[in-house]
């Protein structure tokens, strides 16, 4: 059957498309860093961009009589970046570097958290974000990606410049992902970060 390449046809497939810019991130900090539950709601809408994370399954290469024979190989998982607006308290930027600080200290090398998991002494935590429909309405989300086990590795720099006028400063967080799950919001993808 030929495929048909008029508007009608196209707009009937498409229907309404998906807007990058219609998202939310809900983002969680380890127990002890002081993450009042407005801190986990500034992040949220603080946060100017994110992605849907990637998926990636390795190839393994096997000669086999003068050929390569593709194998499919093991998962592996990219990471994951949110990049934010600095708020006049900086205190989204103070929780990512005392996040960071716990796991490795600056001038010590010892590290507050210490399990690569939740809990009192861990510094791993669940990170959620949320594609929305074209209504943008919290109650329209058309997927949901829930990454497991996140933890940051990297905080980026702010530039500071006398003629960088009519701007707000952001900065980028960088996530190392155990693992990630994607679903259509049930119990298992529902605003809970944990």
């Amino acid at each position: 059957m030929p495929v048909s390449s008029n508007v009608k046809d196209f707009l009937s497939k498409v229907k309404s498309g998906v807007k990058p810019n219609l998202f939310r991130v809900n983002l969680d900090w380890p127990t002890g860093l002081g993450a009042s539950s407005p801190d986990k709601e500034l992040a949220s809408f603080l946060c100017k961009s994110a992605a849907l994370p990637a998926s990636n399954i390795g190839v393994i290469d096997v000669p086999f009589r003068g050929r390569v024979v593709k194998v499919a190989g093991d998962r592996t998982f990219d990471t994951w970046s949110i990049t934010l607006f600095n708020d006049t308290d900086f205190a989204l930027r103070q929780l990512f570097e005392e996040w960071i600080q716990n796991i490795n200290a600056h001038e010590d090398n010892v590290a507050d958290l210490t399990l690569p998991r939740g809990g009192s002494e861990g510094y791993t935590k669940n990170l959620i974000v949320h594609q929305l429909g074209r209504s943008g309405k919290e109650s329209d989300k058309i997927r949901t990606y829930k990454m497991w086990g996140c933890f940051p590795t990297q905080i980026s720099q702010i530039d500071l410049a006398y003629d960088s006028n009519d701007q707000i400063e952001e900065f980028t967080v960088e996530f190392q992902v155990q693992y990630w799950t994607a679903g259509d919001n049930g119990p298992e993808f529902n605003n809970q970060i944990s």
